[in-house]
């Protein structure tokens, strides 16, 4: 079956069509319009600034997607959007423009949660999906990251999620993209300081990991934010050269990664997983990525009853930020493997944006 899904919930607007079945997964066209350069010069995402951007673009972006599938609307079986968390003026672009298709088209809408889409994205590869509803994957541990969430769930099967803890304060993409307004750094800062850290030192300064020996999942990343804060008040403006910053990013980055790897591997510990998945825009932070691969390795026999070594499964880089292929795929796992579409026939009447959509609520 073809879904057609749209995701705008902050400052990417993206439509994709996947062609999938249980047994297969391709991807048939997708397109993410970025909007950095609109929002670099404000050092961040401006709402109203960012929604006008969507209404400009969904449309010709989804006459661009259909194109590049080669489909017409009487071959779409469904459509999927992006229904939140997310910045609700964005939201509503995506949101009202898939309840206009679905009436004008007759066709089934599925609302998304984000998170939802950032948990099974790592199986956005063929290899993966032909054995994605398996015992070999699960139980897994998932930890999503991102500017806006950094939540552990554990999930029993593909399309059942627990959360096991998260975040009281900043999500730690968002304790990146503070440091990075610190330090005078690019926007979007996150790479931008995990760029500069390769030159650092991450010994240099002797930052906290909060919360890192709580007996919960819980996280807490804005004291970690304003101990950097306090470090540079200690140098006046000229001494904070190049290599400074390079050794507070590098030792900002390692305690925030302390923490996330800490806390994924004790849940996988405790829960006996097969899988350890991290996803969300964070997930594309290499060093994060070698370390967890390096930390695994390390770990002896014992440590996984089931397993020797659990499974690493992360999104394909592309797929790391917000997009929607993530939001097809979670949008046909929901509605049960695509075989109840007829509850979401017409679901478009009532169907509203929900910035504060939480998978917990």
């Amino acid at each position: 079956m073809n879904i057609l899904a749209l995701e705008t919930s902050c400052d990417e607007t993206s439509a994709a069509v996947i062609d999938l079945n249980p047994k297969r997964l391709r991807l048939a066209a997708i397109n993410i319009s970025s909007q950095i350069k609109l929002h670099a010069p404000y050092g961040g995402v401006v709402p109203e600034l960012a929604a006008r951007r969507h209404a400009e673009i969904i449309v010709p972006l989804i006459n661009q997607t259909l194109k590049q599938a080669k489909l017409g609307p009487a071959k779409i079986d469904a459509l999927a959007v992006t229904g939140g968390p997310g910045l609700i003026t964005a939201l509503q672009v995506g949101v009202e423009t898939a309840k206009t298709l679905a009436y004008a088209w007759h066709k089934p809408l599925i609302p998304v949660n984000h998170i939802t889409g950032h948990l099974v994205s790592p199986f956005l590869k063929p290899e993966l999906w032909k054995e994605a509803q398996s015992k070999k994957y699960w139980p897994a541990v998932a930890l999503v990251i991102s500017g806006g969430h950094t939540e552990i769930y554990l999930m029993p099967a593909l399309n059942k999620w627990r959360l096991l803890g998260r975040t009281l304060d900043d999500a730690v993409g968002e304790a990146f993209d503070k440091v990075a307004k610190m330090l005078g750094l690019p926007y979007p800062g996150g790479p931008a300081v995990a760029k500069l850290a390769t030159k650092g030192n991450s010994q240099s300064f002797a930052l906290p990991r909060p919360m890192i020996k709580n007996q919960n999942y819980n996280f807490s990343f804005a004291g970690l934010k304003t101990a950097v804060l306090y470090a540079l008040k200690k140098y006046s403006a000229s001494a904070i050269n190049y290599q400074l910053k390079a050794d507070i990013c590098a030792s900002f980055q390692q305690a925030a990664i302390d923490v996330l790897l800490y806390k994924i591997l004790k849940a996988a510990n405790e829960f006996k997983a097969k899988t350890i998945m991290v996803s969300g825009g964070v997930s594309a932070n290499q060093e994060l990525r070698r370390q967890l691969v390096n930390q695994i390795n390390k770990l002896p026999p014992t440590a996984y009853p089931l397993l020797p070594t659990p499974y690493i499964l992360l999104p394909d880089l592309r797929f790391t930020g917000d997009n929607a292929a993530m939001i097809a795929l979670a949008g046909y796992v929901i509605a049960f493997n695509g075989k109840k579409l007829n509850k979401y026939q017409n679901i478009w009447k009532n169907l509203t944006a929900q910035a504060n959509w939480e998978l917990w609520g």
